[in-house]
């Protein structure tokens, strides 16, 4: 686990394996950036012409290494790229700040301490670098045999420029650390191999937690899944020797005025089922769980940060295989609701499960409802990689959600809930079809979704089939694999929830 550290100490006194600085373009010219002061002198003022001898260009993502001279206590300086300098008056955006952080911290593995030098006006200016580096910092090697010999994640992050005895500055670098702490916790449950995250796995994971963090947590097996007439979970994980759960991990606040339910799909594996994945798309769908994950962290991080609000996490935890035991298309299902639903396709069973979870969720009259999912491949269609879609029953909800998520640095983009695509969830033998039309896929499944929430209780549902799992080269602060997409957005609803904003 990577420290986090506030320096009172200058960029040339610092002793560190490395000092990180911030370089921008200016125009055509390359400049140093706040912050770095102490080491352009040290260059005797020369530092953004080396790098420019060096090919720097100061783009976003570009890294520089050269050696320190002398009048540095590093030996080493790392200059990355903020992009554009900002206009007069101006400072650099958070995510900016973040992602140069998080290259930084990645680039630097190996290392036992790192000194940040880069642009801190305000105290949300340190808590996105401390953020992002230590997001960078992220390692999985669990399971690598040279996992020891390995180099390790960068041991320290020195902030320098952030003011250690400020309230506020302070309060900003421990909520950083609160909130990627628990954002690679999901990531590492989402490398997780399928063997051995199971759902009772999943479910332990949670308890163990839950007794750390002072949270309540209560797990239905599958016993007690059937005697509640949990159709939905019970029919997707039917087919598995690793047999489903529901997990209810629940952080309340003495004078917590408001609730918010958050609830997250957990498909531990996701083999299509019935309904079989071709090969070359089932090799990654360990990922599946990924909104249960987020979930999972997202009320640890509530409870860690001590938020004035009641967060109650609903975890549907299931593995979905073919056998002769498994669902099968044609079945109909009666759900925790009452309705029953015609699965005509095995593998659009996340649906399936959160659609229990949605109505045992709404049994507690939450303010509101919030769910997330590695839903459909059609919001990767339709928003690409990086961006999860958000849908809901309140337009202004939706909205609030989706400028959350641009604060916090999470790409995300409003999508219609059209009445006209649900007459294609008809179905001649059940209430409804867990499938209707194929254009416009993932609205449908919010289609789908929405028949299950309580009446009068505002509800969104986040789809990051998209950036719940990076398979490209890792860039920023995001790493190959899990990515932990959507936690700061929670964690943040969270946080204007319980100030009364939502």
């Amino acid at each position: 686990m990577t420290a986090l550290t506030l320096s009172t100490a200058g960029a040339a006194t610092l002793r560190a394996d490395a000092l990180v600085v911030g370089v921008a373009k200016s125009g055509k010219t390359l400049v140093v950036a706040p912050g770095a002061e102490a080491v352009d002198k040290a260059f005797e003022g020369r530092l953004a012409a080396v790098l420019e001898t060096l090919g720097a260009s100061g783009a976003e993502g570009e890294a520089t290494k050269l050696p320190a001279p002398a009048g540095l206590k590093a030996p080493v300086v790392l200059a990355v790229g903020l992009g554009s300098a900002p206009e007069d008056g101006e400072s650099f955006g958070a995510e900016t700040l973040r992602r140069a952080a998080g290259t930084a911290a990645r680039i630097l593995t190996g290392s036992k301490k790192a000194a940040f030098a880069l642009p801190i006006a305000t105290a949300d200016d340190a808590s996105a670098i401390a953020e992002g580096a230590l997001l960078g910092a992220y390692a999985f090697t669990a399971y690598q045999e040279n996992g020891k010999d390995a180099k390790k994640p960068l041991a320290e992050v020195a902030l320098l420029g952030a003011k250690p005895r400020d309230k506020a500055h302070k309060a900003a670098a421990e909520r950083a650390q609160a909130v990627a702490e628990e954002i690679n916790r999901a990531r590492d449950l989402i490398n997780m191999p399928p063997n051995d995250l199971t759902p009772a796995a999943f479910a332990a994971a949670a308890q163990a937690a839950g007794k750390e963090h002072g949270l309540k947590v209560q797990i239905l097996d599958e016993k007690a899944l059937a005697k509640g007439g949990y159709g939905g979970i019970l029919g997707v994980g039917n087919g598995s020797e690793n047999p489903p759960r529901l997990v209810r991990i629940a952080y309340t606040h003495a004078r917590a005025e408001k609730t918010l339910a958050l609830v997250g799909k957990g498909i531990t594996y996701d083999s299509g089922g019935i309904s079989l994945k071709p090969a070359g798309h089932n090799e990654t769908m360990k990922c599946d769980m990924s909104g249960a994950a987020a979930v999972f962290s997202a009320v640890v991080a509530a409870a860690r940060l001590g938020l004035e609000v009641n967060v109650t996490g609903w975890l549907a935890l299931a593995e979905n295989m073919p056998s002769g035991s498994a669902t099968r298309p044609g079945d109909v299902l009666r759900m925790y609701s009452g309705k029953t639903v015609e699965v005509l396709n095995t593998d659009a069973e996340g649906r399936l499960v959160l659609a229990d979870a949605l109505t045992r969720a709404s049994e507690e009259h939450p303010d509101a409802i919030v769910d997330v999912a590695t839903l459909t491949g059609a919001m990767v269609l339709a928003l690409g990689n990086r961006t999860f879609g958000i849908m809901a029953n309140d337009d202004d909800y939706r909205s609030a959600i989706h400028e959350i998520a641009e604060e916090v640095g999470e790409q995300s983009w409003p999508m219609p809930l059209p009445a006209d695509l649900r007459k294609g969830m008809d179905s001649p033998t059940a209430d409804i079809a867990n499938m209707g039309e194929r254009m416009g896929g993932g609205l449908v499944a919010g289609l789908f979704l929405q028949e299950f929430v309580g009446e009068g209780i505002t509800w969104a549902h986040l789809d990051i089939a998209g950036p719940a799992f990076h398979e490209g080269a890792p860039y920023g602060y995001t790493p190959k694999g899990g990515t932990g997409s959507s936690v700061r957005t929670l964690v943040k609803l969270a946080e204007r929830t319980a100030a009364g904003e939502l």
